[in-house]
């Protein structure tokens, strides 16, 4: 079975589709994400030589893994392959799960790059697993149009087998037990005259809701790491968002949507700063929202309309949505003037040249002046046409100490020019002697995160999310770091 694993390997790093990997001067393995992409040209492993993506070192890696790992615990561990609709092994335990991501991802499709080799190699070993010549496809959880003869007809198989997996769960789990459930897919949004919703999110949502679990908690962790081939240069989830889950109450009531947007407007602010306490990256702040948002919707049997009518999770998704929005839009008051007049520049604008008649406009709206906030340091004005500095273009010899007109857009941009220029360490140095205004700051990337993404403007977005990626690691290096929150805080 071991030596079936190098063939695995080797077909990984053997095939024509593997690229070049220029700093470690050897091929790249297939499979950097979870599809099979197309390249112009391809490097190829020699596999009877002593280098990268050979036999021997294949082997000698396997035999590594098992030398170190699976010695190190008596504890017994089980793995065994059961449908998830119908199980009944996870009766009074403790369940984590992971669960598939409605079509982002064709695990059965993928899988037979590997299982045609593996097939050759352990059938007679276990001829149960390998009975068929490919793998089964057709109970395959996941929303493929090519399956059902219509993008209707998976959405429909999608949301039936999950809701019954998700019942079989909860109608096995402990009462004292709660069940986590993984989410890290970022699905594309669709804004409708009804609001803005996510079509992976919504069906996976109301698959929880219709089992009977009432979302309790939300736990965002920090799972992917920032250098695989997905996310780079790209704006790509950092956190899985858990859920955690409990039966709903039998005696649960029925409340109106005006009560549930009330108790949204109520409570997700304090939800958003716990989130944001927690440097949550901009990227997940809003799906990691709907974790509070969805606690507050499941925690009723059912939440109605004016004319009597379910309000659905759709239409629940939307309403956390605007009030994820305006909750974010009203940490603006935090800000200065000169803060406020950059926002709503940026928003038109962002780094671009525009007509200084526009300025002004806005900057009487903000009780502020372009020749003031010119000579923050903030912006150029010349010839009828004003833009804001990037970071690279502030100066390297600004005090914030002696700065006698400093915003809280002049210290966020000077934290990602320190940060990119020297580093944490540097940008740590610069958050010491910015006291309680860095918390500000830091506010200030996540409102400039949204607005960047919004207009399509993905470079400007990575800045600030990068800065927030970036925030425990310079409190560190700046001496601030506050001690780690309790449980209960993100609950």
């Amino acid at each position: 079975m071991y030596l079936a694993f190098v063939v695995s390997k080797m077909t990984d790093l053997g095939n024509s589709l593997c690229g070049w990997e220029p700093i470690a001067q050897c091929p790249r393995h297939l499979f950097g994400m979870q599809s099979i992409p197309m390249v112009w040209d391809f490097a190829e492993a020699n596999p009877f030589s002593t280098s990268s993506g050979s036999w021997k070192v294949l082997l000698d890696g396997i035999t590594k893994a098992i030398g170190l790992h699976l010695g190190l615990s008596n504890a017994p561990g089980w793995s065994t392959q059961l449908d998830a609709q119908h199980q009944t092994w996870t009766a009074g335990k403790i369940v984590s799960t992971d669960p598939p991501y409605y079509d982002n991802i064709g695990y059965a499709d993928l899988s037979d790059f590997f299982y045609i080799w593996l097939r050759r190699s352990l059938n007679s070993t276990y001829p149960k697993l390998f009975a068929t010549v490919a793998t089964p496809k057709t109970e395959e959880l996941i929303a493929t149009p090519y399956r059902h003869g219509s993008k209707e007809g998976a959405e429909q198989f999608f949301l039936t087998g999950m809701t019954e997996a998700m019942a079989q769960l909860a109608n096995q789990a402990h009462p004292s037990l709660p069940l986590s459930i993984y989410y890290a897919f970022k699905q594309s949004e669709t804004t409708t005259s009804e609001g803005t919703t996510s079509t992976g999110w919504e069906t996976f949502l109301e698959a929880v809701v219709r089992a009977g679990l009432e979302v309790s908690g939300t736990w965002p962790l920090r799972t992917e790491n920032k250098s695989r081939r997905i996310a780079q240069g790209a704006n790509a989830l950092a956190t899985s968002i858990v859920l955690v889950c409990r039966h709903r109450p039998e005696d649960s009531s029925s409340t109106s949507r005006r009560e549930f947007v009330s108790r949204l407007q109520a409570e997700l602010p304090r939800a958003l700063a716990l989130l944001q306490d927690a440097t949550i990256a901009p990227v997940d702040l809003q799906q990691s929202a709907l974790g509070p948002g969805m606690a507050i919707y499941t925690s009723y049997r059912e939440v109605l309309n004016a004319d009597g009518s379910r309000l659905h999770v759709k239409e629940a998704l939307s309403l956390i949505n605007e009030t994820f929005d305006a909750v974010i839009s009203q940490q603006e008051g935090d800000f200065d003037a000169d803060t406020r007049w950059a926002i709503s520049w940026f928003e038109q604008y962002g780094f671009e040249p525009g007509d200084y008649g526009v300025a002004e406009q806005i900057s009487v709206s903000k009780n502020t002046s372009v020749a003031g906030i010119a000579s923050s340091g903030i912006i150029h004005s010349s010839r009828g046409r004003v833009r804001l500095l990037k970071p690279t273009e502030l100066s390297p010899e600004w005090d914030p100490v002696k700065d006698t007109r400093r915003s809280t857009w002049e210290l966020l941009h000077h934290l990602i020019r320190v940060l990119g220029e020297d580093g944490e360490a540097g940008a740590g140095s610069l958050l010491s002697s910015l006291g309680s205004d860095a918390t500000t700051a830091r506010e200030l990337a996540y409102r400039l995160y949204v607005v960047a993404e919004r207009a399509g403007r993905a470079s400007e977005a990575l800045l600030y999310n990068g800065l927030v990626q970036s925030w425990t690691e310079i409190q560190v290096q700046a001496g601030t770091a506050p001690p780690a929150p309790s449980p209960n805080q993100l609950f």
